[in-house]
């Protein structure tokens, strides 16, 4: 017999590689079973999907780019929470919320911070206050000694959503 095919004992093997004895054993009934093709690496399955592809694609078009409120959400924008709560009622699956990732980002969908900026904005008005006028305010609480808070910061918000929110995503 040839060096390369020098028999050695399972139990050796698996001291050598650092396996487990039984995965030794897996090896060994694969080879004897398809010879060297049996120990090619295999992917791992995960748990099988649940959603098929025409759930998947009702999914989407309930989602993308629509109001959550016309399903009766409370919100404008939509959270992974409603779209599992979402998937629930329309197709009567509970994901977790991990799981819920992988749907959406198969969907192409990615999370979105939502964009606060009023829309009454004036821009002159606003570089007129980070030049002049905010800086004589915080000149004037330094000399007094003490702190500038705006009411967002103080988590005083009307519109005020902690979350992310799910859309899909653009390419640039």
């Amino acid at each position: 017999m040839s060096a390369d095919r020098e028999r050695k004992s399972p139990d050796l093997v698996a001291e050598i590689l650092g396996f487990g004895r039984a995965t030794v054993f897996g090896w060994l009934q694969e080879y004897r079973a398809l010879g060297p093709e049996g120990l090619h690496a295999k992917k791992a399955r995960g748990p099988a999907a649940q959603l098929d592809d025409a759930q998947l694609a009702r999914l989407y078009a309930l989602i993308a780019g629509k109001d959550p409120r016309r399903l009766s959400f409370g919100f404008a924008l939509w959270t992974r929470a409603m779209v599992a709560e979402l998937i629930r009622r329309e197709f009567k699956v509970k994901l977790s919320l991990v799981s819920l990732g992988r749907v959406l980002a198969k969907l192409g969908m990615s999370p979105q911070r939502p964009l606060y900026r009023a829309y009454q904005q004036d821009p002159a008005a606003v570089a007129e206050w980070k030049q002049h006028a905010f800086p004589a305010i915080a000149a004037e609480a330094k000399r007094l000694g003490a702190a500038v808070f705006f009411a967002d910061e103080a988590a005083v918000r009307t519109d005020y959503h902690a979350s992310t929110t799910w859309a899909r995503a653009e390419s640039t």
